[in-house]
């Protein structure tokens, strides 16, 4: 949450309105913020969601705070995992990863996202489509430099049901019967640092990785409050400040 407050705080200081963090499962919950902007004069909301996958999930709890007060007029970002900047700013940070290696020429790419339960894309959620629509933009400079590149999906849950895949275990076992020795991670699908980045890229992986048979693998940098990302939120926001959409 304290990341997710400083990119509020930094996208403020660019577009000039209060920006606000809510959450659909933690304090401070989407009912309690839309409630607290319309009681203090605000007329007009913009439903920014920091995933750009499957933005209606968070959408949906936005228009349910939002009806004890018909006067609000609330505007809803689109989907924008293919928003031009934030693509670049997802290259940006592959790139830096790359330039660890003194000889990264081919060096694999590994793209994550968090999995989902299977039956949730079955029942037609977009965020497999989306996200995978997303690594295609960010992967198309990666391998034109000659760098193969993978998507995985990770932090499963441990319910035992059927989740998206392929899994780290998984990509990482391909790699290294390939012949490759080394890769990069980068958690496009996460826009901050929290556990899935903390604990099961930075401690986890790397133990998936060598008993996959890889030696050495680098993670590139979260987004977190990076100008390049701020840039990405306030392609999207601005727009949605400047014209009228629909509440």
């Amino acid at each position: 949450m304290r990341i997710s407050v400083a990119q509020a705080q930094a996208l403020e200081e660019r577009l000039g309105v209060p920006v606000r963090v809510a959450a659909r499962h933690f304090h401070p919950y989407i009912r309690d913020v839309v409630t607290e902007l319309a009681c203090s004069g605000t007329t007009t909301l913009v439903s920014l969601p920091l995933a750009p996958q499957s933005v209606d999930v968070y959408h949906a709890e936005v228009r349910r705070a939002a009806r004890g007060f018909p006067d609000l007029v609330v505007r809803y970002a689109p989907s924008w995992g293919l928003e031009p900047k934030l693509i670049d700013a997802l290259r940006e940070t592959v790139d830096e990863a790359l330039d660890r290696f003194a000889d990264a020429t081919d060096v694999p790419v590994v793209l994550t996202a968090h999995s989902l339960p299977r039956h949730v894309i079955l029942a037609g959620d977009p965020y497999e489509e989306q996200f995978r629509a997303m690594a295609a933009g960010v992967a198309a400079a990666i391998e034109a430099k000659g760098h193969p590149v993978r998507v995985a999906f990770q932090s499963q849950g441990m319910d035992g049901g059927d989740w998206l895949g392929p899994d780290l275990l998984t990509v990482f076992a391909e790699l290294s019967a390939a012949g490759r020795t080394s890769a990069v991670v980068a958690a496009i699908g996460f826009v901050a640092d929290h556990v899935e980045t903390l604990y099961d890229l930075d401690i986890e992986a790397p133990q998936i990785a060598a008993r996959a048979g890889l030696a050495r693998i680098e993670r590139a940098a979260s987004m977190n409050t990076r100008r390049a990302f701020i840039d990405a939120l306030e392609a999207i926001a601005r727009p949605l400040l400047e014209t009228p959409g629909s509440a």
